[in-house]
C-alpha cells in the first residue's frame, strides 16, 4: 500500500461505462483509500463539480461529463491484495451473480475494511472483464446478494431498483411481542454522526420508506417477522423496528447494548437479520427468477433456543 497525495485540483471525464452510477459510490471506487465520510464531506460541501455545477450524492453520471476533484490524500490500494475468496452461489448466468453473503463481511472496502465482497469475488473470478455491486446489505446482514456481469445488466438492474421491482424480502428477529401484522410508513434521514459512520433516524425532512412486517413466529420476549421492502433506504428495515418498539436481536446501532450483551452470551452473535428471498425479471430476457437464501446455522440454532422442548419423562 503506498501513499500518494494529489495536491491540485484535477479532471475526470466519464466514460461510457460509467454511466449510469451514482457519483458516491464511482467516487468510492476512484477514491480508493480516502474514508467514504470524507467523500461525502467533499460532495456536500461542494468541492466536487460536475460539469462546473454542484451536485449531491445521488447524481447519476452521464457520459463526458467533467468531474472536478479537490486535493486529497489517497492510500493506493491494489485490488490484487485482495484475498481470492468465494462466496456460496445461489445463481449464475453471463449477465448476472447472486451469492449467500454471510454476516460479518462488509460489501466492498472502505471505512476500515480492507476489502469487502467485491474486490473478493474480483480476485477470484480475474476472467471477468466486468462486476458490480447491483445493492448493499449491511455488514453484519447475511443473504442474498446480486452482481452484476454486464453493465447493460446493471444499468436495467438500477432501473428496476428504483421503481421497487424486486421483491425483496428478509426475516428479522424483533425484542417484544408482535401483536399484528403491519405497514410501517415512517420517512427515513441519513446523517454522518461524529465518529464519522452512517446513522438514519426517522424525521418528517427524510426520505419516504415503506416497509411490510409480517410475522411468521412469536415467542415468549421475541417476534420472527418477515420484512418485505417497498422502498429500499439504507438500515430501513432496522430503523423501522426500532421506531416501531421492536428493535433487531444483536443490532448494535440502533438495538438495545445491555439486551445485546445478554444474547450474546446465550448464543445470538450478531444481528438478526437476513435477506431470505428474492424475486424479479432477468434483467435482460425478462425471464422470472426466483432466489432463496437458507437461514443461517448461527441463526436457526438460536431460534430453536427460544422454542419450548418438550421434557423426556
Amino acid at each position: 500500500m503506498t501513499d500518494i497525495r494529489k495536491d491540485s485540483v484535477t479532471f475526470y471525464t466519464v466514460g461510457e461505462a460509467e454511466s449510469g452510477q451514482r457519483i458516491d459510490n464511482f467516487l468510492v471506487r476512484l477514491l480508493k483509500g480516502v474514508p467514504k465520510s470524507h467523500i461525502y464531506r467533499i460532495l456536500r460541501s461542494g468541492e466536487v463539480r460536475v460539469n462546473k455545477g454542484r451536485i449531491d450524492a445521488a447524481y447519476r453520471l452521464q457520459a463526458d461529463d467533467q468531474i472536478r476533484l479537490p486535493p486529497v490524500r489517497v492510500a493506493e490500494r491494489q485490488e490484487n491484495d485482495a484475498p481470492a475468496t468465494t462466496f456460496p452461489v445461489i445463481y449464475e448466468d453471463n449477465a448476472l451473480l447472486v451469492i449467500d453473503k454471510p454476516a460479518g463481511v462488509a460489501v466492498h472496502g472502505g471505512s476500515g475494511v480492507s476489502f469487502g465482497v467485491i474486490e473478493q469475488l474480483r480476485k477470484a473470478y480475474p476472467e471477468y472483464r466486468f462486476l458490480e455491486l447491483v445493492h448493499r446489505l449491511d455488514r453484519e446482514t447475511s443473504g442474498l446478494l446480486m452482481l452484476a456481469k454486464k453493465r447493460s445488466a446493471l444499468l436495467k438492474l438500477h432501473d428496476m431498483m428504483r421503481s421497487s421491482t424486486p421483491d425483496k424480502r428478509y426475516l428479522a428477529l424483533g425484542v417484544g411481542r408482535w401483536q399484528d401484522d403491519k405497514h410501517v410508513k415512517l420517512p427515513l434521514f441519513k446523517f454522518t454522526n461524529a465518529e464519522g459512520e452512517r446513522r438514519v433516524r426517522v424525521a418528517d425532512n427524510g426520505q419516504s420508506a415503506h416497509t411490510i412486517f409480517k410475522v411468521q413466529e412469536r415467542f415468549a420476549d421475541f417476534t420472527l417477522v418477515e420484512a418485505r421492502l417497498r422502498t429500499g433506504r439504507t438500515h430501513q428495515i432496522r430503523v423501522h423496528m426500532a421506531a416501531s418498539g421492536h428493535p433487531i436481536a444483536g443490532d448494535d446501532k440502533y438495538g438495545d447494548a445491555a439486551l445485546n450483551r445478554e444474547l450474546g452470551r446465550r448464543g445470538l452473535r450478531r444481528m438478526f437479520l437476513h435477506a431470505a428471498s428474492l424475486s424479479l425479471p432477468h434483467p435482460l430476457t425478462g425471464e422470472p427468477l426466483s432466489f432463496q437464501a437458507p437461514l443461517p446455522p448461527e441463526l436457526a440454532h438460536f431460534l430453536d433456543s427460544l422454542r419450548p422442548h418438550e421434557q423426556n419423562v
